[in-house]
């Protein structure tokens, strides 16, 4: 039986792409080792084992209801962000509508501004129209910059899409609605969820926008999270990012349960 030769420029790549894959986990596992350490302060190595941490992030009234905020605003952008971005996706693609790709680039501008210009023009804007920082108001920013994901993974599934497979469906007689509803929706969902999931983690990890459209008492996670930073520095920080990260990997999980991450590989 043959050995297999070595191949100094594999080995070169493996070590490369493994430092790199080291490098992007460490500073999750010493947030890890924090939100598990007795102390209140990162020791290596560390004294001991404890959940005290995470019993303080869910007992503490504060936390929770920045939390639950934080996670009903997510699932209003999720679904705003999922229409809006879904049907401009549509017109875009389908529409023939003249400068379609100066719109779209329009509608993705908002990736290419830093998000704490967008929160100061939003909360100037809200300030001359007179309507304070309702609630809905910052879902309405959070939706702005979540559309974007929506849209240009909706475009890509647009881009490879069959028109063949519609025109087949409306010469057996089936109308507009039932072959929207029953041919191009399922077949464009991968995008439109893919997108979707991918904008309730942007707003649910929000932090610039959120800081000048939240009410005091009324903060986001990420907020109060900043704020609690200011004066105090101890696990409970380390606990609420870790429920943060698990909540991320839940998402991943449900994307690959949905649509599989190799069909949003595609994309």
């Amino acid at each position: 039986m043959s050995r297999r030769r070595f191949d100094p420029a594999r080995a070169a790549y493996l070590t490369l792409n493994g430092a790199i894959v080291a490098f992007l986990l460490t500073p999750i596992a010493i947030i890890g080792v924090f939100a598990l350490n007795p102390t209140p302060y990162i020791s290596f190595p560390p004294v001991g084992v404890t959940l005290r941490w995470f019993d303080k992030f869910f007992t503490s009234p504060e936390f929770m209801n920045a939390l639950w905020l934080s996670l009903q605003v997510a699932v209003a952008v999720l679904i705003l962000s999922m229409l809006i971005g879904g049907l401009c996706a549509l017109g875009l693609a389908r529409g023939n509508i003249p400068g379609a790709r100066i719109l779209t680039a329009c509608f993705m501008s908002p990736l290419m501004l830093p998000a704490i210009l967008t929160g100061l023009a939003l909360f100037q804007l809200y300030l001359l129209l007179d309507i304070g920082r309702p609630v809905w108001g910052l879902i309405m920013g959070h939706t702005l910059v979540a559309v974007p994901y929506v849209l240009r993974t909706t475009l890509a599934v647009l881009h490879n899409f069959d028109r063949r497979i519609e025109e087949a469906a409306a010469v057996h007689g089936a109308g507009p609605l039932r072959v929207f509803f029953e041919v191009t929706l399922p077949l464009i969902q991968p995008g439109v969820v893919a997108g979707g999931i991918f904008a309730f983690i942007v707003s649910f990890d929000q932090f610039p926008i959120s800081l000048f459209l939240v009410l005091p008492k009324g903060e986001t996670l990420p907020v109060v999270l900043f704020n609690y930073m200011k004066f105090d520095l101890d696990g409970a920080i380390a606990a609420a990012s870790m429920v943060s990260i698990l909540m991320a990997i839940l998402v991943v999980v449900l994307l690959e349960k949905t649509i599989g991450l190799k069909t949003y590989v595609k994309l």
